[in-house]
């Protein structure tokens, strides 16, 4: 996955990986979640939104199912390979 840094004040930075549909985000805050069954146009459409943190709570954020699975602050990514059902 490539890690592609965002202009938000919401969202620090975003990674995709196309043949999983997964997308990892990572917030300002530094928690990161991973965001399942998301289709690469959703993707692309997240990067070139005029407002990312926008696109993201209107596009994303109910519509996907999530887990975290990390803190940047902490520098831990628990990817454990279970993906929860959260919201």
């Amino acid at each position: 996955m490539v890690r592609v840094e965002l202009q938000s004040s919401l969202l620090k930075a975003a990674s995709y990986q196309d043949g999983c549909a997964l997308l990892d985000l990572e917030f300002r805050g530094g928690e990161i979640y991973r965001y399942v069954a998301v289709p690469a146009q959703t993707y692309r459409e997240l990067l070139l939104a005029e407002s990312q943190g926008r696109y993201f709570n209107t596009h994303i954020r109910t519509r996907f199912a999530s887990t975290k699975i990390g803190s940047a602050s902490s520098g831990v990514k628990a990817d454990s390979g279970h993906h929860q059902a959260t919201r």
